[in-house]
């Protein structure tokens, strides 16, 4: 799921391509931020398993991550 979640973010998310780890450590990371959020916001029960739900959850939480790291690294990091 996080591969997919972050190859979906990095479709949206401009950033420079990196490789598939890249893309999944940011799924990953991406998916926990996500369900952090989502727990302290009180929407749904974060990460709760494989369900569409979920892979949203992971996926906002992709992009967030992409638009950090790309207001961290400046324009250098967009292709």
């Amino acid at each position: 799921m996080g591969l997919l979640a972050g190859g979906l973010a990095r479709i949206i998310v401009p950033s420079r391509g990196q490789g598939c780890i890249y893309t999944l450590v940011i799924g990953v990371l991406g998916a926990l931020i996500g369900g952090a959020l989502s727990a302290a916001a009180g929407v749904g029960d974060g990460i709760s398993g494989f369900n569409f739900g979920t892979f949203v959850i992971a996926f906002l939480g992709a992009c967030l991550l992409l638009l950090v790291l790309y207001a961290i690294g400046g324009r250098r990091a967009v292709r």
